[in-house]
């Protein structure tokens, strides 16, 4: 049981920290309002975390292979605590960019420290299990901020969001300071220093290439998704962050769901693949309907916010397994910071296409990218991991 409570703290800490990190584009409209720019300048601060997470995601790998997630974890979502604080009493939008962006480097430490410990407590035939509740930990934090944000933006404008965000950050990191704990059975930082480079198989730079493909519809629905139903369709900006909120509840059910369907195959890729074409046929409808200007897109919008990350997990762990313990938290660093990479281009990107075409060109967009990731996932030579 220790190793579940191990894991629960990681999910709390990567949860709390998503609210700043992930939340912000939920309440797209109070941003623009705020800071009186247009969607592309709006899409920028609502990631702009993403600038210093991809930064610093191979440095904390590689702190949390030497020191360990209780040190990490404490320290990093405990600076990003106070960072988001700072950040509610700046006005200069540049500014705000880049605190975000420090918000960012720091507590991207949750992101690396959680795919740890399921590396290192779990055994093989439990990991998609456990990887899919650590995945929760996202689509869990989402969720607070579908429900919670827009209503305290609201209430109490930009910096009471960003104030929110700073407490549950400082909560997590004082309970994983305080409670974490190392496996009884670890590899020592000599052992992992001898260990052959995880990247002399190919297999790993397939997996890292088919998550930055995935990232692209993952990015243009929730950064761009409320802002498509309070403009296009009409609807109150309480109303379509509560939609997101319920959308990311079944997404936590999905990927926990999708990690135990992968821990009875015993397969990562095959999965992944599955829940890619399933994806393709959501975001062709969700185009669809976002052309037509019909009810289809809201629904589709919802759909696709949860099969757009239905696979994250099952990518994860599977670049995770390739590294190996003692390369675990730079390889899962380096996954990461591709995906935080792809995310930051193309934000503005689909805000410029999506003003000059319309949303339903941003869809496409990432129904593309879906599409070119079908050849490229690492299916020959798969070993089930059930053993």
């Amino acid at each position: 049981m220790r190793r579940w409570l191990m894991l629960a703290l990681g999910v709390n800490a990567h949860a709390s920290v998503t609210l700043g990190l992930f939340g912000l584009p939920v309440v797209m409209p109070e941003i623009l309002r705020h800071f009186n720019v247009s969607l592309p300048v709006g899409g920028l601060i609502g990631n702009a975390p993403a600038l210093g997470i991809l930064c610093t995601l191979v440095a904390w790998g590689a702190l949390a292979d030497r020191y360990g997630e209780r040190l990490v974890l404490g320290a990093g979502v405990g600076l990003a605590a106070v960072v988001f604080a700072a950040v509610a009493f700046v006005e200069d939008t540049w500014a705000v960019i880049g605190l975000l962006a420090l918000a960012g480097a720091a507590g991207s430490a949750a992101m690396v420290g959680g795919g740890r410990i399921v590396l290192r407590w779990f055994r093989p035939p439990e990991r998609g299990l456990a990887m899919g509740v650590r995945q929760v930990s996202f689509t869990l934090g989402m969720a607070v901020a579908a429900f919670a944000l827009p209503p305290m933006a609201r209430a109490y404008g930009l910096p009471g969001v960003l104030l929110l965000c700073s407490g549950a950050s400082l909560v997590a990191a004082v309970l994983a300071a305080l409670f974490l704990a190392e496996p009884p059975h670890q590899i020592g930082a000599a052992g992992a220093a001898r260990a052959r480079s995880p990247y002399r198989q190919p297999a790993l730079w397939r997996v890292h290439a088919t998550s930055a493909l995935h990232v692209v519809p993952q990015v243009v629905v929730s950064t761009y998704g409320v802002d498509c139903l309070v403009r296009l369709y009409g609807w109150d900006a309480v109303a379509a962050g509560r939609l997101f909120g319920v959308a990311a509840i079944g997404g936590a059910v999905v990927r926990v769901a999708v990690g135990r369907w992968s821990d009875r195959t015993g397969l990562r890729m095959r999965p992944l693949l599955l829940l890619t074409l399933w994806c393709l046929a959501v975001l062709a409808l969700l185009v669809a309907g976002t052309y037509t200007g019909t009810a289809l897109g809201p629904a589709m919008i919802a759909v696709a916010s949860v099969t757009t990350v239905a696979g994250n997990g099952l990518a994860y762990l599977s670049a995770g397994e390739l590294a190996g313990p003692g390369w675990a938290g730079k390889v899962l660093g380096t996954h990461n910071t591709v995906q935080n990479t792809v995310s930051l281009a193309v934000t503005p990107l689909a805000g410029a296409l999506i003003l000059s075409t319309g949303y339903w060109a941003g869809f496409a967009a990432g129904a593309a990218a879906a599409l070119l990731s079908l050849p490229v996932i690492p299916l020959r030579g798969e070993r089930s991991k059930r053993s």
